[in-house]
């Protein structure tokens, strides 16, 4: 693997950090599975590509798309908490309507950015090569935002939206509108997710409608493969872990790439990797018990 090849993986890695952490707050924090994120993804894309190739400022598309991706959020979590819908299903619910936004917001199955401006191209040149741009702006991204949700979910507002996820009686006999906490972690989730759909379709030069298949393993890919090596005894901790496992995925992906394998079986590998992921701990404890017996 040569020197190119590394830091695009590094940058790749950090800027789908912001993936990460979005299913990190309804995964871990809300306890909450959150399938709208396969819709969220491209909607930040397409709303991004739609503002970029009308002539509009790249930056501005992200702030949009930030905007686009709190109000799927928002709708995903109305519906579990006003219509009672399982979470689960909720989520479902709005990436299938999303499809059909996504389509509506772009016109057409994809849109092309390659002799687009983009962020990227905005930020290339000066001191820093070209090819060092994409790293230090996930850099940039991840540490970040990073700070920003170890600082926020430090404040009485988001220690209330953690306690919801750890225990929902006892902060509703405190008083805390627990439906509020909801919103307002799903709300941020997906603004995440959709900001990252931003980021990565003004990286690769294109917003596909089909780009969100497969983001929920992607994102749980990260979010286990860090907590297993990299554990989660502390919410800074987690926060660490979860950028760190989308760095690591990231890089075992460019390996087995590398090594010859198919790209129409990335999918089926990640699937795997986190079932492995999702079963260590558990081989981990059976083994160290039949230690303990023997």
């Amino acid at each position: 693997m040569n020197l190119s090849l590394l830091i695009a993986t590094l940058a790749q890695g950090l800027i789908w950090s912001l993936l990460a952490l979005g299913v990190f707050l309804t995964f871990r924090v809300l306890d909450i599975a959150d399938l709208s994120v396969e819709g969220t993804f491209p909607l930040g894309a397409a709303v991004a590509a739609m503002w970029i190739t009308g002539g509009g400022s790249p930056w501005t598309a992200l702030l949009l798309s930030l905007a686009a991706g709190a109000a799927a959020g928002t709708v995903t979590a109305l519906l579990h908490t006003k219509l009672k819908i399982p979470a689960l299903l909720a989520g479902i619910l709005t990436m299938i309507a999303l499809y059909s936004v996504n389509l509506h917001v772009m016109g057409k199955a994809n849109i092309s950015l390659l002799r687009a401006r983009t962020v990227f191209t905005d930020l290339a040149g000066g001191l820093v090569p070209p090819m060092w741009t994409p790293f230090l702006t996930g850099l940039a991204l991840a540490v970040g935002f990073g700070l920003l949700l170890y600082w926020f979910f430090g404040t009485e507002l988001g220690t209330a939206i953690r306690a919801t996820g750890n225990n929902p009686r006892m902060i509703r006999a405190l008083g805390v509108n627990t439906d509020v906490m909801i919103v307002l972690g799903m709300l941020l989730s997906n603004a995440l997710v959709a900001l990252c759909g931003a980021f990565v379709a003004q990286s690769q030069g294109f917003a596909d409608v089909g780009m969100g298949i497969g983001t929920i393993v992607i994102g749980l890919a990260a979010v286990i493969i860090g907590e297993v090596l990299f554990g989660r005894s502390s919410f800074k901790n987690s926060l660490c872990s979860v950028v760190l496992g989308s760095i690591m995925y990231r890089i075992v992906i460019a390996v087995v790439l590398y090594m010859g394998m198919p790209p129409n079986d990335l999918k089926l590998f990640t699937a795997v990797l986190v079932a492995l992921a999702l079963a260590l701990p558990l081989v981990q404890k059976q083994w160290s018990a039949g230690k303990r017996g023997a």
